[in-house]
């Protein structure tokens, strides 16, 4: 059974930071690319940055672009998400999510639970 298991999300000021985890298990985790995706209140599911199984350079939305980094472990079958110059737009569910192939594009087919981040003053 596919388990995706974010963590890491709270409530911080604008410009702070956070870094989010997801831990992933009941597949073969460094075969399949994965994303980040998030959700505000009253908007529509949105990508925010992907990334290969093998690792290396993500891509990210231009709303993140140069504040966020995504990385992954496909030794310890985690991904993060490091976040920072948060702004009170960026606050919303993120989701990880497993694509079902190598690579991040195209639709999703999995999805954890999802972590609240809030960035207020």
């Amino acid at each position: 059974e596919v388990q995706l298991v974010e963590s890491g999300g709270g409530l911080v000021l604008p410009g702070e930071s956070l870094r989010l985890t997801c831990v992933a298990s009941g597949f073969d985790f460094g075969s399949y690319g994965m994303s980040w995706v998030r959700q505000a209140p009253g908007k529509e599911l949105e990508w925010v940055s992907g990334i290969y199984s093998g690792g290396g350079l993500a891509s990210y939305a231009d709303s993140v672009k140069g504040r966020f980094t995504m990385t992954r472990n496909n030794a310890e079958n985690t991904l993060h998400l490091q976040m920072n110059s948060l702004k009170p737009e960026d606050t919303a569910v993120y989701y990880c999510a497993k694509h079902p192939g190598n690579s991040w594009f195209g639709p999703y087919e999995y999805r954890g639970q999802g972590t609240q981040v809030t960035v207020s003053s």
